[in-house]
């Protein structure tokens, strides 16, 4: 394969596609949150994703868990939770089966901040993928987003 490969030029125009078409699903969500809760997408997520935790086993992530479903590294998402931490939506506590372990929870003011936003984001990822549909070269990944049915679970 060389660089001016067709295959390699298709392969490149695909993810740049895809790269503008989450940039700008990105932006659109991203001004919606911090406009209407004071929230930014990392945010959102990082609710969003320990908010789905339970206390049954295996219910609690480990922070590189987090980590890679906000696809953050984890100093950036320690940082992250600290930030949430101080504005009272997440405490942490000691792992009752091992102390060494420490486990984030949204509080209630969190979850009720979650319930407030999810709306919001789901309308505002509605409205970036209407707009991209809109653009023949975006199309095509729209339709693909819209046909998923499969939830994206947690990498272990």
């Amino acid at each position: 394969m060389t660089a001016t490969d067709p295959a390699l030029t298709a392969l490149t125009q695909g993810w740049c596609a895809l790269s503008l078409l989450h940039g700008r699903i990105e932006a659109h969500i991203e001004r919606a949150l911090q406009t209407q809760h004071d929230l930014s997408v990392r945010e959102y997520s990082l609710l969003d994703v320990l908010s789905r935790q339970h206390d049954g086993v295996g219910g609690h992530l480990q922070m590189k868990q987090v980590a890679d479903a906000v696809v953050l590294s984890q100093s950036a998402t320690t940082r992250l939770v600290t930030r949430l931490e101080n504005r009272g939506l997440l405490e942490r506590y000691l792992c009752p089966t091992d102390r060494r372990g420490i486990y984030t929870n949204v509080t209630q003011a969190g979850l009720s901040l979650l319930e407030k936003a999810r709306p919001t984001n789901d309308s505002a990822l509605r409205g970036a993928l209407d707009a991209a549909a809109k653009n023949p070269d975006l199309a095509p990944l729209v339709r693909a987003v819209e046909t998923l049915k499969t939830s994206v679970s947690v990498p272990a």
